[in-house]
């Protein structure tokens, strides 16, 4: 069989290391990502990292605003006549033109397994749902959201304290292998796609500010299941003194401590520890609006100075 080739949609850091694997592996003949973005207190441009990777490798690089909307870049992708598309994290809804330019499919990189959390968050929403597992799968792309036929999956294990980056790194190192293996039993015939059932179809929606606000009146367990969830992107928080207080770190307590649901029951060297609607939650590590990140003590202690 000749040398299988394709086309990488994907923009964020979780999809660099299949990239970089295929690149290894195939002919990647472009990549298709998001448009440079405003970053920083400058807002300079900024490429995505698969756009770096791929200009560090000579990779032809398309920019589309949106790809269903813009017939040049579309013309470009027709000529390349690839095998597959392959879309990890893209971020933009491909069109069923686009959808039919490869010899064989569009194959996505989901990070769930299917029909568990189709669309944008399942990460976070895995975590955030106090889940012990979840998975990758490689699908077939489709119109509809993440209803694809599934070809491969990846079963992974949520840990107690894992949060959300540290799940991303898992699913970014485990999802290369598994693309090859899709790919490859695509195009030689030995993989047959299977139909989604429908047992334990959810959706993981967008996450929106309010979410990510602690409510302490909800169990301690919750609570520390939504700051694993959202672990820096974009954070859980509360307030206190007027200023935003972002928990990065917490350990839900066996012994339920007295006192009003949200009052710091106690502080010691290991943290501070808040009555919540059921048990205590220790705050470990927070980062206080304007400072950097710190330990939930000293940060306790500037407030007694």
């Amino acid at each position: 069989m000749d040398k299988i080739s394709l086309v990488f949609f994907g923009t964020p850091d979780i999809g660099v290391k299949s990239l970089e694997h295929l690149y290894n592996k195939f002919n990647v003949l472009a990549v298709v990502t998001q448009p440079d973005k405003p970053s920083g207190r400058g807002h300079k441009l900024t490429p995505s990292p698969v756009k770096v990777f791929a200009t560090e490798h000579n990779i032809p690089v398309f920019q589309p605003k949106s790809i269903r909307k813009e017939p040049e870049i579309i013309e470009a992708l027709k000529k390349l006549q690839p095998d597959f598309f392959v879309t990890f994290a893209f971020g933009q809804i491909l069109s069923q033109e686009v959808l039919d330019i490869p010899k064989y499919e569009t194959i996505n990189l989901h990070v769930s397994l299917l029909p568990k959390y189709r669309g944008a968050n399942p990460i976070q929403r895995a975590i955030i749902n106090g889940d012990t597992k979840t998975g990758i799968c490689t699908m077939i792309t489709e119109l509809g959201l993440d209803c694809g036929d599934i070809c491969m999956t990846h079963p992974i294990d949520i840990t107690p304290t894992m949060n959300c980056i540290e799940l991303f790194e898992i699913c970014a190192s485990e999802s290369p292998i598994l693309l090859e293996k899709t790919l490859l039993g695509i195009a030689n015939g030995t993989l047959k796609p299977k139909c989604q059932c429908e047992e334990g179809l959810c959706y993981a929606d967008k996450l929106t500010k309010e979410e990510c606000k602690i409510d302490w009146s909800k169990p301690a367990q919750e609570i520390h299941n939504l700051v694993r969830g959202v672990y820096k992107c974009p954070g859980a928080f509360f307030e206190y003194q007027g200023k935003i207080i972002k928990v990065l770190e917490t350990e839900p307590l066996i012994e339920d401590k007295q006192g009003i649901i949200g009052d710091f029951v106690s502080i010691s060297k290991t943290g501070i520890d808040v009555k919540t609607g059921k048990g205590t939650l220790r705050l470990i590590k927070v980062k206080p609006e304007g400072k950097g990140e710190m330990l939930a003590r000293d940060w306790s202690n500037g407030l007694n100075r």
